[in-house]
């Protein structure tokens, strides 16, 4: 059973469901293949409000509480992980303005952010840097009128093609500073990536800055805080839906299998009859619904503001998303030659599974973090602490 939900709750995750199933799925194999997300679908994300789900009402948003917003993710990862990497970075975006940003800075951004009249774009990996984002090669300089100067470049920016504002680390004298920079900003350029195995449709860009300019009053946060304080707020965000996404991407999986399983004859009986095809569909039952809890304890969490929420978050993601592979991977092997076919969904959550172990700090370090937590609470346990 899923954890308790109100009457409000459920009427939500049908909602969220109901718009996947009538507005995502239909489109979702034919945005892979043009490798491209319609306009018009953002749209239709702006209408329903799910662009400014997190939000305050205050600044034109819905004020959606976290379990409510895992809900929606899941419900987008069922149908489209491209699609879910719009809400992911977008929401990260809004998160980091939210906790960080001046009053001036939440009236000025919040609002379109809300109503989708600005799509937001997360800027942090760059090539040389990988995993290791605090230490970015990105810098900026300060003019004498107090603008600044941006140098370098950003790749594997989810809808960075069509983003008009981005969230940019960088580093002013070593200390790494976050940055709001404009679309149309003097120095700045986009080029869209291609070839990707997986996110087809997540219109991938990277960002060139040749000495960029950028307001004063674009920081966000101060200098030096960039990284430990802006863009650690945006990770686990962005960690938060993705576990979640990936319950949904798992949930997916577990619901084709069981369909062609139910359909597909093999010596005169459905496939669903074979003992081995049992055990492989009872397993991705279990890794799908043992994903979605630990999203549920995060989601309690959250409502509670405890403090152990950022490692509950990455232990979510760290397992959803390994447990997406395993399912997907498995689907394509029940599903045989047809599996590996863009004729079954199957194939596309295959390669976008894996997709779900790299972003947002790969599950190798999220196997750090986790591994340091666990040796943090053993040493407060030993001294007296209590059982953590």
């Amino acid at each position: 059973m899923d954890m308790e939900l109100n009457a409000d709750q459920i009427s939500a995750r049908q909602a969220f469901r109901q718009f996947v199933e009538q507005h995502v799925i239909p489109t979702a194999a034919k945005c892979d293949a043009l490798r491209e997300t319609p306009p018009e679908l953002i749209e239709s994300l702006a209408r329903e409000g799910y662009l400014g789900a997190l939000v305050p009402k205050e600044y034109g948003g819905e004020g959606m509480d976290g379990l409510k917003w895992g809900l929606l993710c899941e419900a987008m990862g069922y149908g489209s992980a491209s699609l879910l990497s719009l809400l992911t970075v977008h929401s990260m975006v809004i998160q980091a303005v939210l906790k960080w940003g001046t009053q001036a800075q939440r009236e000025k951004w919040l609002p379109p952010l809300a109503s989708g009249k600005i799509i937001a774009g997360f800027a942090l990996t760059e090539n040389k840097t990988g995993s290791d984002a605090k230490n970015t090669k990105t810098s900026a300089r300060q003019q004498d009128d107090g603008t600044w100067l941006l140098q370098g470049n950003k790749k594997w920016m989810s809808f960075g093609q069509v983003a008009s504002l981005f969230l940019i680390l960088a580093q002013i004298d070593g200390k790494a500073t976050a940055f709001l920079v404009e679309r149309g900003s003097r120095g700045f350029s986009t080029e869209p990536i291609t070839g990707m195995m997986g996110f087809r449709s997540a219109m991938l860009a990277q960002l060139h800055m040749d000495d960029c300019l950028v307001p004063a009053e674009n920081i966000l946060g101060r200098p030096g805080f960039g990284f430990s304080h802006v863009i650690g707020t945006a990770l686990d965000q962005g960690r938060y839906s993705i576990a979640w996404g990936c319950a949904g991407l798992a949930r997916a999986c577990v619901d084709a299998c069981l369909d062609y399983t139910d359909q597909r004859e093999q010596f005169g009986v459905p496939i669903r009859e074979h003992q081995l095809i049992q055990e492989m569909i009872a397993d991705m039952i279990t890794q799908s619904r043992a994903a979605q809890m630990l999203c549920f304890r995060a989601a309690s969490l959250k409502e509670q503001g405890d403090p152990s929420l950022i490692m509950e978050t990455s232990m979510a993601k760290y397992f959803a998303s390994r447990a997406a592979v395993k399912i997907a991977s498995d689907a394509v092997q029940i599903h045989g030659a047809n599996g590996c076919s863009n004729q079954f969904p199957v194939e596309r959550h295959f390669r976008d599974a894996k997709i779900m172990e790299i972003i947002e700090g790969s599950n190798q370090m999220q196997q750090i973090i986790i591994a340091r937590y666990g040796y943090q609470r053993h040493q407060i346990k030993k001294k007296g602490g209590g059982n953590p």
